[in-house]
């Protein structure tokens, strides 16, 4: 494959409190703040509380998810006395950091997530970003402290729904296992290394360094599945079975126990070999998502450096 070449990553965002009950990302991008961290060599930073008032009563979200607002149709749509809170921070953060798909939008943005799931360090991504999956590649070759992994999403940048999908490029670090409302040091400090290597990428990337090529592993979704259920009261009749659980990644085989109901029966998983995500990740239950199952696949990375005046 041809050296690709990228613009230099002057500006860049880190977020968190998207989601108000997810710690982590709210007290690292707090730290900054108090460090007053907002430029360290060629890479100038900007930090933001993405969901203040969220975060003010430690819940998800006031109205609305604020993390699937940042669609074309809600970032453009008019304000009126009826839209929700996340609407209209959705719209303020747009023109803050983007706006979304702009010359004018931050270079990088990182937006900072838990997971009530076991899923170590996960980045997610939207697309096949030469410069976003090196920074992958360098995170999981520099990090000891957790397995690094990434899922790959099958939407286009631009029907994105999600934080990130304001920068130039972007990408989400998914932090577990952490209960909501809960701040664990390791879990923290995960995050806190994860930011930090992406910053040390940036300024190497910046001073004209050559990243070269290789390969990198990524899940990407295949199908969510829901807990069984009643069909009549529609209530779930089951949960995640004990040798499921906590084995996020972990391939899941036909015959496998999946769930264990509440009289004590096994269900057991059919179909394909895959790999199952965010299993009994607690913001899905409204989703109606037991978990996601994924195929792991290799990305083939191009060598990449910064492009010459």
């Amino acid at each position: 494959m041809e050296n690709a070449t990228f613009s230099p990553v002057s500006r860049v965002a880190i977020c968190g409190g998207t989601h108000g009950n997810e710690m982590t990302g709210m007290y690292v991008v707090r730290e900054m703040q108090r460090q007053e961290v907002d430029q360290t060599g060629s890479v100038s930073i900007t930090t933001v509380i993405s969901n203040p008032r969220a975060v003010e009563v430690c819940r998800r979200y006031t109205e609305t998810d604020l993390n699937r607002c940042f669609t074309k149709a809600l970032l453009s749509s008019p304000i009126t006395d009826s839209t929700p809170y996340e609407v209209r921070r959705a719209q303020e953060i747009n023109a803050l950091l983007g706006p979304k798909e702009s010359q004018e939008a931050v270079d990088l943005l990182c937006d900072l997530h838990n997971t009530t799931a076991n899923m170590g360090m996960c980045l997610i991504f939207y697309s096949l970003d030469w410069l976003t999956l090196h920074i992958y590649k360098y995170i999981q070759s520099n990090m000891t402290s957790a397995p690094v992994r990434a899922m790959l999403m099958s939407s286009p940048k631009s029907e994105a729904y999600s934080l990130e999908s304001v920068g130039k490029h972007g990408f989400s670090m998914e932090v577990g296992p952490q209960p909501n409302g809960v701040l664990r040091a390791d879990i923290f400090n995960m995050a806190k290394e994860a930011v930090d290597h992406t910053i040390e990428w940036l300024h190497k990337f910046n001073s004209g360094s050559t990243f070269e090529g290789g390969e990198v592993e990524a899940y990407t979704v295949v199908k969510s599945i829901d807990y069984p259920r009643d069909p009549t009261t529609n209530e779930m009749t089951a949960t995640i079975h004990p040798e499921l659980q906590d084995n996020d990644f972990k391939l899941l085989q036909p015959g496998d126990p999946m769930f264990l109901s509440f009289s004590g029966e096994t269900v057991k998983y059919e179909g394909e070999d895959l790999h199952p995500l965010f299993i009994n990740e607690c913001a899905y239950y409204e989703k109606k998502i037991a978990f996601h199952l994924a195929k792991k696949i290799t990305v083939t990375l191009p060598s990449i450096s910064v492009k010459k005046d």
